[in-house]
């Protein structure tokens, strides 16, 4: 990657099509480019929450994919950047280029525009930027499959993208389509690069083309998920529940039962055999027996970063206050009932991709999400699990 323009040859500006795209839901048009969506604007319509709207338009999953010759190839693109008060700038997001389904270099891209957040109310306001470009050069001069997934972390309008060789769109080459929804441990959390999330990682072990509707702080039962999953085509579908209803303290043990059903329902509606696979939550200590609501601890925004801490109280889980323990045992039971008339239904106790034993070796840095080294584990036991031979994907895999 250089930070300099090497052109030989006037370069070749290919328009931006949703052709050129995978891993978006639907694409908006802005005064610059096109912003990916992983929500459409009906779902986007049916709820006000700032989190989800910022959650849902960083493109985590999505890239660009075609077939070039090009030897240099650059991306223009608008990000917004998120800064903390009282916290070190973030770093920029991160642009993964591969070649032939192999990382081939990192990018990023300067300014843009920035949204400030203050952690004490969760206000933001946001200040404009301009446009920036990261360039890739030195690659094969053969004709060749070219990803280059999104920062999985910063929203990003696509403005240009400028090749010294001709575009097209990359083919298809028969892969299944997974569709996976999660918290923001699907949506990247800590991971350092786009194609570095466990989503992306168990994709590529798994020889699947990823849509990733992981929403950081956002997977929570919303009837708006449920019918976008179940629009959505789809060879294979995962659902992973749990943290977030947790960290918000958003319903009791009698609402969490009937809602996961008709969550599950939905998604039925669309999809009636495709292999549907519940993923429970991993390892979180501070939340296995203690309630939320999740806050984020004060001195640790003083010391410079940002670490989380359980604020509710154990005694109350008798009167029905979720916990992760009492998320996965019900959600064991359902998925235990309801298999009896679905084959296709899968149950994964989150624990088998992170537990006990990885926490001790692999501690989650801010006690809420795994750091890059934990979400390769994560997607190593994924994909064993679910695309082996004998596993819940392996039918249509």
């Amino acid at each position: 990657m250089t930070t300099e323009p090497t052109w030989t040859t006037a370069p070749i500006t290919t328009p931006i099509t949703a052709g050129l795209l995978r891993g978006a839901i639907e694409l908006e048009r802005t005064a610059h480019g096109l912003l990916p969506h992983r929500l459409p604007a009906w779902a986007r319509a049916q709820c006000s929450d700032g989190q989800l709207a910022m959650a849902e338009a960083q493109p985590s999953g999505v890239r660009l994919a075609f077939r070039t010759a090009a030897t240099a190839v650059e991306l223009e693109t608008l990000p917004t950047k998120r800064v903390y008060a009282g916290a070190p700038p973030r770093p920029d997001g991160v642009y993964d280029l591969l070649v032939d389904g192999r990382l081939a270099a990192q990018g990023t891209c300067a300014g843009g525009n920035t949204l400030a957040i203050d952690v004490s109310d969760w206000s933001t306001e946001l200040r404009p930027g301009a446009p920036s470009t990261v360039r890739f050069t030195g690659l094969p001069g053969r004709a060749k499959d070219v990803e280059i997934w999104l920062p999985h972390d910063e929203t990003t309008e696509l403005v240009a993208l400028r090749t010294d060789a001709p575009v097209e769109p990359l083919p298809d080459r028969g892969r299944p389509v997974w569709l996976h929804h999660g918290s923001s441990i699907s949506h990247g959390s800590n991971a350092t690069s786009p194609s570095a999330i466990w989503p992306a990682r168990a994709a590529a072990l798994g020889g699947a083309e990823l849509i990733n509707l992981g929403f950081s702080g956002s997977a929570l039962l919303d009837p708006f998920t449920a019918r976008t999953m179940r629009d959505t085509p789809a060879d294979l579908i995962s659902v992973k529940l749990g943290i977030n209803l947790v960290n918000l303290d958003l319903m009791r043990l009698r609402a969490f039962g009937p809602a996961v059903h008709g969550f599950l329902d939905t998604i039925r509606e669309g999809h009636p055999t495709t292999p549907l696979l519940v993923v429970s939550p991993i390892l979180c200590p501070m939340h296995e027996d203690t309630p939320g609501p999740t806050a984020v601890d004060p001195s640790s925004v003083a010391a410079g970063q940002l670490r989380f801490r359980a604020t509710g109280d154990p005694a109350e889980v008798a009167a029905g206050r979720l916990t992760l323990g009492a998320i996965r045992r019900e959600l064991a039971r359902i998925v235990r009932e309801r298999s009896a008339d679905d084959a296709n239904l899968h149950h994964l106790d989150g624990r088998e991709l992170y537990g006990t034993p990885d926490a001790a070796e692999l501690p989650l840095p801010d006690n809420l999400h795994p750091d890059t080294a934990t979400h390769a584990l994560i997607a190593e036991r994924f994909a064993k699990s679910a695309f082996a031979a004998n596993g819940p994907f392996s039918a249509r895999h």
